[in-house]
């Protein structure tokens, strides 16, 4: 049996904000924005992703907007994917390498599968990471 992750729900302050960021800045395709109610679900792709966000009103979460951290998106070349992001606005890091000390600035000979990172936050803080890995 599968046990497939699908949706994560992600804290905001403003659903307007983060709907506009996620969709304008981080590339993200819109779901659905729909009332339930008197919940708001606002849903949200990477993409090429088989995981989604969700972020509303009403939604019966006691998180406090800005507290998910650590959520990582792979990307098969990092450098492009990180461009890409930053030609839409988005205020990303320089890609970094992981190594035994720590996180220090890539260099143009570094081989970056599973050690290259970059890391963007959204309006709130939630906090997001690119990792590179080609293959699987």
């Amino acid at each position: 049996m599968d046990f497939l992750l699908e949706v994560v729900q992600v804290p905001v302050s403003d659903v307007d904000r983060a709907k506009a960021f996620y969709t304008e800045k981080a590339g993200f395709d819109l779901d659905h924005d729909t009332w339930h109610g008197e919940a708001r679900v606002v849903q949200l792709t990477p993409p090429g992703s088989g995981c989604s966000i969700v972020f509303g009103i009403g939604l019966g979460t006691d998180m406090e907007p800005g507290s998910v951290k650590g959520l990582q998106l792979v990307v098969s070349d990092i450098r492009a994917a990180r461009a890409s992001l930053a030609e839409r606005g988005l205020d990303i890091s320089e890609v970094q390498v992981y190594e035994a000390d720590g996180l220090r600035p890539s260099r143009d000979d570094d081989a970056l599968d599973n050690v290259g990172f970059a890391f963007f936050s959204d309006p709130d803080g939630n906090g997001w990471a690119l990792q590179q890995i080609s293959a699987r």
